[in-house]
């Protein structure tokens, strides 16, 4: 907030008086810390990805979502699902839009081995391998983390902490029923895509755009 006043994106603010947040505090509880790494040195070069859930059903029936960040700009897509097996329709989408409008290419995806991604999900509709498959024969390549360490998926799934704690904070401080967490989260990712974070010197908007 402070960053964002000194940039002119938001007029002058007095926060002497900004008592400590409760609900803030209880909804970003974590446990450990994780070092930073190499970054990507272009859009589209490097993109992380994740789902999570499932979720109670929220206000449109979606139970989990999957995101795709860009690397070299933490700009964030997101993608509501009813089930699991969605994701590779949602990837695809994501491609098809990013890749036109940026007129690049995705050249590395990073996830974790869940099945989604490895070849172990055989939901009705998806083959065991095809979003491997689906990658392979676009030229993308894949980067699996190691088993049991999904600190090496990092970006997305502190990204998704970050997303869900906000989403609590927010249906916490507003006394919102659960049900709307999908409206909370999608709010949640329009500000991440547009204040400046500590891996970037601009928004991610800006960089993306």
């Amino acid at each position: 907030m402070i960053r964002l006043v000194k940039d002119g994106v938001l007029p002058e603010l007095d926060f002497s008086d900004f008592e400590k947040c409760v609900q803030n505090i209880k909804g970003k509880m974590t446990k450990t810390n994780k070092k930073g790494s190499t970054r990507s040195m272009g859009l589209l070069e490097l993109i992380h990805t994740d789902i999570c859930g499932p979720f109670p059903a929220g206000i449109g029936g979606q139970k989990s979502f999957i995101t795709f960040i860009d690397d070299y700009s933490r700009y964030m897509y997101l993608y509501l699902i009813h089930e699991k097996f969605e994701y590779l329709e949602m990837f695809k989408n994501f491609k098809a839009e990013v890749e036109n409008q940026l007129d690049r290419k995705i050249k590395v995806v990073r996830s974790d081995r869940g099945g989604e991604y490895y070849g172990r999900h055989t939901d009705v509709g998806q083959s065991p391998s095809s979003f491997y498959e689906f990658c392979k024969s676009h030229g993308i390549v894949n980067q699996y983390t190691m088993p049991g360490t999904l600190q090496q998926n990092g970006v997305a799934e502190r990204r998704n902490r970050t997303l869900m704690d906000m989403v609590r904070s927010m249906l916490a401080n507003c006394n919102l029923s659960g049900f709307l967490w999908t409206e909370a989260l999608k709010t949640a990712v329009h500000i991440l895509n547009r204040v400046p974070s500590k891996s970037a010197s601009k928004t991610p908007f800006e960089i993306w755009t």
